[in-house]
């Protein structure tokens, strides 16, 4: 099968196009895909440049995103069988096969069906970035309907879920993005207001946006001093979760005086500590997210489709910065 891999970190051209075995199915749960389209995402970048989860084993297929048929399964399998249309996070962190390949083997426990609605692509582009959009609304900061939600960089990968979510639950929503084109992104997407963050303090946007009172809830997608100017943007006793690690120099005084609660989002965690009945719900919220799609509340944003081969230049594309939505391989 054809299959892009690593066998070291490096930049880019570290990824080489190479042919492999068809992976076997050595457990009775397990299911063995055909894949027709695997979402890439900047933690992909970040693995390929820096190493991954478990270095020691090489070389590395990377990719945590997966759409398409069921090939095989074996004796225990009762969700699924072959012809079956799924999407799935699994693997590409170092441990199991990631999905930057024709075939993936994965415990039926981890598959989704595929949305009607979806192509093969577009179902890759969300697993990650949506479980993770769901859990720091709804898991962390358990949202409500009628608050108020600030979210940074609202046409990136998980921002442009994370505004749709808010909105499929009532919310209003405040975003931030860097241009007007992705201004009229976040608008088309539900946004209530947009803030150009080069043009304008969002702090005082949303304060104003607010009446002054403050987001109920905020989600940072970009870290670094993002993080922690969010903290006077949030009302007091509200909830702000980050996706990135908080630096070791935070100024935490505004927060603990405003009684925020802070949380941590990594959705990667479950399937790097074999969580398995975490991963299981993380699956549900693949599950539930069908529904939102079909009821057209719910639509993942794809700007580049590129073929298997091209991965490198995927990953350039995503390092460059900027990009709005998602980028997908073809493996068509």
């Amino acid at each position: 099968m054809r299959a892009v891999v690593m066998n070291a970190p490096g930049g880019p051209e570290v990824l080489q196009s190479v042919e492999l075995p068809l992976p076997e199915i050595t457990a009775p749960t397990h299911v063995r895909v055909r894949l027709h389209a695997a979402g890439v995402n900047p933690v992909d970048t970040k693995l390929r440049g820096k190493g991954t989860y478990f270095p020691d084993r090489q070389p590395t297929t990377l990719g945590c995103d997966g759409a398409g048929v069921v090939d095989a399964v074996w004796s225990g399998v009762t969700r699924v069988k072959p012809g079956d249309e799924v999407y799935f996070m699994h693997g590409g962190i170092g441990a199991d096969p990631g999905c930057y390949a024709e075939y993936v083997v994965v415990d039926e426990r981890y598959l989704a069906p595929k949305p009607p609605s979806l192509d093969f692509a577009e179902a890759a582009a969300l697993p990650l970035a949506l479980i993770t959009a769901w859990e720091a609304l709804h898991d962390r900061a358990g949202l409500r309907s009628g608050q108020r939600v600030l979210i940074h960089a609202g046409a990136g990968g998980v921002g442009h879920l994370a505004i749709q979510l808010a909105k499929a639950a009532e919310c209003q929503v405040i975003t931030t993005v860097s241009s007007p084109e992705k201004a009229q992104l976040a608008r088309e997407l539900g946004a209530d207001e947009v803030v150009l963050y080069p043009e304008r303090d969002f702090v005082e946007a949303v304060l104003a946006w607010s009446e002054g009172a403050g987001v109920d809830v905020a989600l940072d997608t970009v870290g670094g001093s993002v993080f922690s100017q969010s903290f006077a943007a949030v009302r007091p006793y509200g909830d702000l979760v980050t996706l990135l690690q908080p630096a070791a120099d935070t100024d935490w005084k505004i927060a603990r005086m405003r009684n925020l609660r802070i949380s941590l989002e990594l959705m990667l965690s479950p399937m790097y500590y074999g969580w398995e009945d975490l991963r299981e719900h993380q699956t549900g919220i693949l599950e539930t997210a069908s529904s939102l799609i079909t009821a057209g509340k719910l639509r993942p944003v794809i700007t580049h489709r590129l073929p298997l081969e091209q991965a490198a230049e995927a990953h350039r594309l995503i390092e460059a910065g900027g990009i709005t939505g998602k980028v997908v391989l073809l493996l068509e």
